[in-house]
């Protein structure tokens, strides 16, 4: 076993503090990370404290994994000791059932290991995260970073990044795609980037005046405010896809108006209540609400891949390890522009 330092919570009411754990050493198959960087994400905090219900404590968060390979074991053949690399959601599946196959391993039937709060494939030894010093995982799991890559502004990439990247592929973006990005926070700010890198006309749906500016800065072509409701008629029917990353209770009636005739709403926030659907503007014009989870490992990769040839990363807050606490106070408000990264060198 190797020791691993890390920032953890022991329960859902208690801050976060040093703790030290055993990482298990690496098999045959497996790639040992120095993890450079670590993106929060909010469900971090949903899981930190419990909102989701189902956590399971001590817990170290962190999904969003940027750092150097260290050590690889005898059979990996992917990668070599000084690569690059990074872990996202997860950390294994079954790879057998038909979801695995088809190379959605994030819809795993079980059982998928995710990469904290979940257990690894004995069913048994709990998996802990990215606030950590190191992190062991199967080569099948682990993503290529492209040599030069920012590793802070990599790491969100893994989860912010894959989780606008999936939709906007999925609906067909493309040059000339009328794509709205609702709620321009960490998962938003990525939207915004990666629409307008596949050449589509990006309008930011916000609920404040004062991302507007930002908006247009990272690649929005133009601006909503949602509260505005002479703005939000003036739109309507306008727009091809919107994807919601908004993860509070929110009105999503208002947004489908926004659609055109087929147009498709994707949810990737995470509401911790239900939202209401109203079936009218479904129905009168044969729109649809979709979900999104992530991506599969292949696809993460080519996401990765696509970003690195745009030259899109995530804006960044870089905060040591003694932040942690603070900055879950700040994401609560919405104070961070757009994405904390924890710097594990500071542990």
């Amino acid at each position: 076993m190797g020791q691993a330092k890390a920032y953890a919570v022991m329960s859902p009411t208690t801050p976060f503090q040093p703790w030290t754990f055993d990482r298990r050493e690496p098999g045959d198959k497996d790639v040992r990370i120095e993890i450079a960087f670590c993106g929060i994400c909010h469900s971090d905090l949903h899981q930190a404290r419990d909102e989701w219900g189902g956590s399971k404590f001590p817990m170290v968060p962190g999904h969003e994994i940027s750092g150097r390979v260290t050590q690889v074991g005898k059979k990996v053949r992917k990668f070599k000791a000084g690569d690059l690399a990074g872990v996202g959601c997860l950390v294994d599946s079954c790879r057998k059932c038909e979801n695995c196959r088809r190379g959605l391993e994030q819809h795993c039937a079980g059982p998928v290991a995710f990469t904290y709060n979940g257990f690894e494939k004995d069913g048994k030894t709990p998996t802990q995260g990215g606030y950590s010093s190191h992190v062991v995982v199967d080569e099948a799991f682990v993503l290529k970073i492209a040599a030069g890559a920012p590793l802070e502004r990599t790491a969100p990439l893994l989860c912010a990044g894959i989780t606008t990247y999936s939709p906007l592929k999925r609906f067909g973006t493309r040059k000339g795609t009328r794509v709205g990005v609702l709620g321009l926070g960490g998962l938003g700010h990525m939207g915004v980037k990666l629409a307008a890198a596949m050449g589509a006309e990006v309008v930011v749906l916000s609920g404040s005046a004062a991302k507007k500016a930002d908006g247009k800065r990272l690649g929005a072509h133009d601006f909503v405010l949602t509260s505005d409701a002479a703005a939000m008629a003036k739109s309507a029917g306008r727009l091809d896809l919107i994807v919601d990353t908004v993860s509070a209770p929110h009105d999503i009636g208002a947004a489908l108006g926004l659609l055109k005739i087929g147009g498709t709403l994707a949810l990737v926030g995470a509401s911790p209540k239900p939202l209401e659907l109203p079936a009218f503007p479904l129905i009168m014009a044969r729109r649809q609400v979709a979900g999104s989870l992530i991506g599969g490992i292949a696809e993460t990769q080519e996401m990765l891949d696509f970003c690195a040839k745009k030259k899109v990363f995530a804006d960044v807050e870089v905060i040591p390890p003694a932040g942690i606490n603070a900055a879950y106070d700040r994401l609560v408000k919405g104070d961070v522009r757009y994405r904390f990264s924890i710097d594990l060198s500071k542990l």
